[in-house]
């Protein structure tokens, strides 16, 4: 069907945490949604989101939000282990629902989402917003193209270290704490965009700190056919926030960080070759609401670019992972 240009999402935003704040400025930057409501645990987080945004309506239930008939996509911003309720909630209320990464806390959780959504025909997709980032976009680009030859190599790290609270997100067990979930996931994303999200063999080690989650950790997958990534991840580690693409015939660097890319280098036989630069003025959320917003306006109920089937493969490659370290989070069996 064709684009309508003055065609605007009606964006209900499910948290009021830090990441939803990101979510809602960079929603101004978007050229087919507005943030029209948000919904939190109380009215008065809610208000001063709705204050804070330019947010028109202000729920002080998650019910609430996903029952407006005025909102067309729920765009879900809480801690991963609250995933799968939040994101059934919205599509039994029949909203298309963009839910942050990590997806759900396992590949179970997911299917059971993605089940739901395919049977009743509903939008859903997980918020990896560094796939739309015009930096990555190019690097598919000069990789589809042939630039580099054969793929055979993927190099990415992403890494900081956090302030020790055995109490937050980052380190509590109870709220899917631990580099994989949290970081771990850049860069399997990127190698699973680059190489496919269906490695033959996993390789892995970790450091397992104190309060029982993984601070940081090794993968080495393995694709068959000479091809194989190389990845790291920690959060009280810092580490190098690039990526290497290794083909036969030359290779790709995305600068800047493994999150949001400002920067990719095409090297052919050694010699840079070219050079993509972007200069935008959004932080780079805005470019995963308008690929929702695209996928509706043309009638689909998953995104091409990062589909329901990749979601659930990297969802179960975490889950192999895991299992090697022996690492569960409570309420798994």
């Amino acid at each position: 069907m064709p684009m309508d240009n003055a065609y605007k999402v009606k964006w209900g935003i499910l948290s009021t945490g830090w990441i939803a704040h990101q979510f809602a400025t960079d929603l101004a930057h978007a050229s087919n949604g507005i943030a029209y409501a948000v919904g939190s645990r109380t009215q008065e987080s809610a208000d001063e989101f709705a204050k804070n945004h330019g947010i028109p309506v202000a729920y002080a239930t998650y019910e609430e939000l996903v029952n407006d008939p005025e909102v067309d996509a729920i765009y879900i911003g809480t801690p991963h282990p609250f995933h799968k309720e939040n994101a059934l909630l919205a599509l039994r209320a029949g909203k298309a629902v963009l839910c942050e990464k990590p997806f759900t806390v396992n590949s179970g959780e997911l299917e059971e989402v993605v089940a739901y959504a395919r049977e009743h025909k509903l939008f859903l997709m997980e918020a990896m917003w560094s796939r739309y980032i015009p930096a990555n976009v190019k690097v598919r680009e000069w990789i589809a193209a042939g630039k580099i030859g054969d793929v055979r190599l993927v190099q990415a790290d992403l890494g900081f270290r956090a302030d020790w609270n055995p109490e937050g997100r980052l380190l509590n067990p109870a709220l899917g704490g631990g580099a994989l979930l949290d970081v771990g996931i850049y860069p399997i994303s990127f190698a699973s965009m680059v190489l496919g999200p269906h490695p033959e063999s996993v390789s892995s080690t970790v450091h397992i700190g104190e309060t029982g989650v993984d601070e940081h950790f090794s993968l080495l997958l393995s694709y068959g056919g000479g091809k194989s990534a190389m990845l790291n991840g920690g959060i009280r580690l810092k580490l190098l926030e690039e990526a290497h693409v290794f083909g036969t015939e030359g290779h790709i660097i995305v600068k800047g960080t493994l999150v949001n890319p400002r920067a990719a280098e095409l090297y052919i036989g050694g010699e840079l070759a070219e050079t993509f630069e972007d200069d935008r003025a959004s932080v780079g959320y805005s470019f995963e609401a308008e690929e929702v917003g695209r996928c509706l306006q043309a009638g689909l109920t998953e995104s091409p670019v990062m589909t329901l089937d990749e979601s659930v493969a990297i969802l179960k490659l975490l889950d192999q992972v895991r299992a090697q370290w022996g690492l569960k989070y409570p309420g798994e069996q």
